[in-house]
């Protein structure tokens, strides 16, 4: 991984001003022709003769509102002549386009602006599309921690995790204290340089991170 490179072209995000969850990793990944995610169920169409490569910042939050471990994702598409030809975001699993036509959202040609959901992570490339989300003002209050813990596919024929039912009751009641109703006002959030590494590092790190959370929850 390439820092500067990273840095020059990772995204500008914006949360909400109640947030109670910000990013603690990035692993980033250059992705070249034929080359798949590690770490999100996708491939990718080099259709553009003008694309050269893709970036892909997989951000990693210790929580979710709703459950233990969370990994959202963007992809900026980066030409020959280095500039910004496109940008996808991941939303719930799925993706979105992160760039308007108008390239409005592009901050000095290089870093992208999106907006998180409050509390879910997923990303908009405007903060209005929240209001068409019909329970994102109550998924951060009633529905504060009823996942339990989610296990992402890349580890599921790993005995990394003791997922039962103790453990998912014991994340529900923890994250009830962070509950909170969005205020639908977001705030810049910068990105740390040292937030900034290779997926490979971040793969390693997730399961430490996520039994570490889980020993302390124990402890009350």
């Amino acid at each position: 991984m390439n820092l500067q490179h990273a840095l020059k072209y990772a995204p500008h995000l914006y949360f909400d001003k109640k947030e109670p969850f910000f990013p603690c990793m990035i692993g980033v990944t250059e992705i070249r022709k034929g080359e798949v995610s590690p770490s999100f169920r996708r491939s990718f169409i080099f259709d553009d003769e003008r694309l050269d490569h893709i970036i892909e910042y997989a951000i990693y939050f210790d929580f979710d509102i709703q459950h233990l471990y969370e990994l959202e994702h963007v992809w900026v598409y980066v030409s020959k002549e280095e500039d910004v030809l496109d940008c996808e975001a991941s939303f719930h699993g799925r993706y979105f386009k992160g760039l308007f036509p108008d390239r409005r959202n592009l901050v000095n040609h290089t870093h992208v602006k999106l907006y998180s959901q409050p509390g879910k992570h997923a990303f908009f490339p405007d903060e209005q599309f929240f209001h068409f989300i019909p329970d994102v003002m109550t998924c951060t209050d009633e529905g504060a921690g009823q996942d339990g813990l989610t296990v992402p596919f890349f580890y599921k024929h790993e005995q990394v995790f003791q997922q039962n039912v103790n453990t998912n009751q014991l994340i529900k009641q923890y994250m009830k204290r962070f509950r909170f109703t969005p205020s639908l006002k977001f705030e810049y959030f910068k990105l740390k340089d040292v937030l900034f590494r290779s997926w490979t590092e971040v793969f390693e790190e997730i399961p430490r991170r996520m039994n570490s959370r889980l020993e302390e929850m124990k402890k009350g």
